[in-house]
């Protein structure tokens, strides 16, 4: 009772939710990752950086290209999944901070460096993967996000201006038959929490 959500929206978003194996044949729209897009694009990042990048994997040999780079295990599900996400962090994101943090016009210059940016530009991306994938539960579709694969092989491969990096793929659709492995145990609020 101390959440403001209701708990058929909790079970969407993470009781009932889990990581798909499997996916029907049904396709995901561009429409729908839009609107996952524009509900998730509010989430908090430092300074409202906005790293993330993604890039919709949709032609056969885009696929094939991308399946080569998964671990063994990825592959079989990502071949048949209806949508694949690559989510990358901007390593060039100061360049919009002019734009998306006007208030602070020296913004851009704190990430002058590159061994000053880059850690920010993952930190802040990796956030963003997960609103992206509770963004996916919110349009009622099943997410398989992974990080198994040749991260150096990806940002070659998709990201060639060498100012990308991978940080998930993900399968997303609706769930197909034998999607879930079994819950695995969650940690218990005793042994995450401490009060100082």
């Amino acid at each position: 009772m101390s959440l403001a959500l209701d708990s058929t929206a909790q079970d969407l978003l993470f009781r009932e939710a889990r990581t798909a194996n499997t996916f029907t044949d049904e396709p995901v729209t561009d429409d729908q990752v839009e609107a996952v897009y524009d509900l998730v694009k509010y989430g908090p990042t430092s300074m409202n950086q906005q790293p993330l990048r993604m890039v919709l994997v949709r032609s056969a040999e885009a696929r094939e290209r991308l399946v080569g780079y998964l671990s063994e295990g990825n592959r079989k599900k990502t071949a048949a999944a209806p949508l694949v996400v690559i989510l990358a962090a901007d390593l060039e994101f100061h360049e919009e901070l002019p734009t998306q943090f006007p208030h602070f016009p020296q913004a851009k210059s704190l990430f002058a460096e590159r061994a000053v940016r880059e850690p920010s530009a993952r930190l802040n991306a990796s956030l963003q993967v997960g609103y992206f994938v509770i963004g996916v539960r919110a349009a009622g579709l099943a997410a398989g996000p992974m990080t198994g694969f040749d991260a150096e092989g990806i940002d070659k491969e998709f990201f060639s201006d060498g100012e990308h990096s991978v940080l998930a793929v993900v399968n997303i659709g609706r769930p197909g038959e034998n999607a879930w492995f079994a819950r695995s145990p969650r940690l218990a609020y005793e042994q995450v929490v401490t009060t100082v």
